[in-house]
């Protein structure tokens, strides 16, 4: 037989090898994307009550009603991107952040500020107001990018400066993290590096060439906050609440009274007191401080561990992915919401600097939610795939009724 029949043997064998299910694979992976999925309900259900709690004796029922229509666009971005599936999106990552880095971070800049930030595009349509957060896209595609990278890159992402190793990706995510540091966002953009930096080393990136990146990002840090004196007042001021509770430290300091003031079991739903005049961003970056309050440390115990099970459950469906990119890729949105809820659940305990960062599906926030959704789409879509092989190639073909 000549060697083109032998390659198409080859080839036909492996096909059939990749079409074999594994009963163990399938049970891991469907036990998985299920608990992600309860998981990721209880958190946006329990997030929704809170939020009724938190916002009815200032705004009424205005934020319930506009988180319920973000969570309804939020789930059908979650179905679209699991149709379309996030190898297909891969494809295309680097013309996402194209697109993303040229268009919506620089025109963030246009709009006015708000709280000294650079972060919404603020739209509206017949007197309906929208307001859209692109970094939380860029959290989104920044793990595609890098997984398909480290993927198609693998024998090379150990040594940094190779032709394909991993300062490609590193300068891309700087180029992205520099346009988001441009709107004065400093905790979406050390997370989205961050995250950046742990897919990295998943993929065998050594540990010895994470020293300069550290150094640059800490130096970039500092000259950052020295010619931004309000910024480098308002990250020191967790270091003494109490002290600047006038100024600066205002906003921890009140998060703090009120977690005190919950102990184990909190004052009662709705009936918390520091939400109605003294607790700013209530309702977004503090809401875990209205949880604690009125429902106690216990729920906020809970939050925590609902947080780890969604991780468990996002890196078990991660490890037990097809392929070394749906790896990859699953980690790193799988660290981008653990990060994010670390960050939130920090700031609120005075435990990190305050920073703009939600509490991920908690929290009020159309791109957040939005963020979440696409996240938990493409975990699922790895979980089919790694059960079903070329599952999205093959639901389409069905669909058209193609053979």
């Amino acid at each position: 037989m000549n060697e083109p029949a032998m390659s198409g043997v080859r080839q036909n064998d492996q096909t059939r090898a990749d079409a074999i299910i594994d009963p163990a694979l399938e049970s891991r992976m469907t036990a998985g994307a299920c608990g992600l999925v309860v998981t990721t309900a209880a958190l946006l259900l329990f997030g929704l009550t809170m939020l009724y709690s938190a916002s009815f004796q200032s705004d009424g029922a205005h934020y319930f009603y506009s988180q319920l229509v973000w969570m309804g666009i939020s789930m059908a971005a979650g179905v679209g991107v699991f149709l379309l599936g996030y190898r297909l999106l891969a494809e295309y990552s680097p013309l996402l952040l194209f697109v993303i880095a040229s268009l919506l971070l620089v025109a963030v800049l246009c709009y006015p500020p708000t709280n000294g930030a650079y972060r919404w595009i603020k739209l509206e349509f017949g007197g309906l107001k929208i307001s859209i957060q692109p970094s939380e896209f860029v959290k989104v595609v920044i793990p595609l990018y890098v997984g398909k990278y480290c993927a198609d890159n693998f024998r090379h992402i150990s040594a940094m400066f190779s032709r394909s190793g991993a300062l490609i990706p590193i300068g891309v995510t700087g180029v992205m993290c520099a346009l988001v540091m441009l709107g004065h966002d400093l905790g979406t953009t050390l997370l989205i590096f961050t995250v950046t930096m742990l897919t990295l080393f998943v993929a065998g990136l050594k540990v010895r060439y994470y020293v300069f990146p550290v150094l640059l990002g800490v130096g970039i840090f500092f000259l950052i906050l020295y010619f931004d004196p309000m910024r480098l007042a308002r990250i020191t001021s967790f270091l003494d609440p109490e002290g600047l509770s006038d100024t600066t430290g205002y906003q921890l300091w009140s998060s703090l009274l009120a977690l005190g003031s919950g102990s184990w079991t909190g004052v009662g739903f709705m009936e918390g007191r520091f939400k109605a005049q003294y607790l700013p961003e209530k309702h977004t970056d503090f809401i875990l401080a209205v949880i604690g309050e009125e429902l106690g440390y216990v729920a906020l115990v809970a939050v925590i561990v609902a947080y780890l099970l969604f991780l468990y459950f996002a890196l078990r469906i991660s490890c037990g992915a097809r392929g070394r990119q749906g790896m990859f890729t699953g980690v790193g949105l799988s660290m981008t919401i653990a990060i994010q809820a670390l960050i939130n659940i920090g700031v609120v305990s005075g435990a990190l600097p305050t920073k703009g960062i939600p509490a991920p599906l908690l929290s009020y926030g159309g791109s957040s939610l939005l963020m979440c959704g696409m996240a938990v789409g493409l975990l699922l879509n790895i979980a089919a795939d790694a059960v079903t092989p070329n599952f999205n190639s093959e639901m389409w073909k069905r669909i058209f009724k193609r053979k």
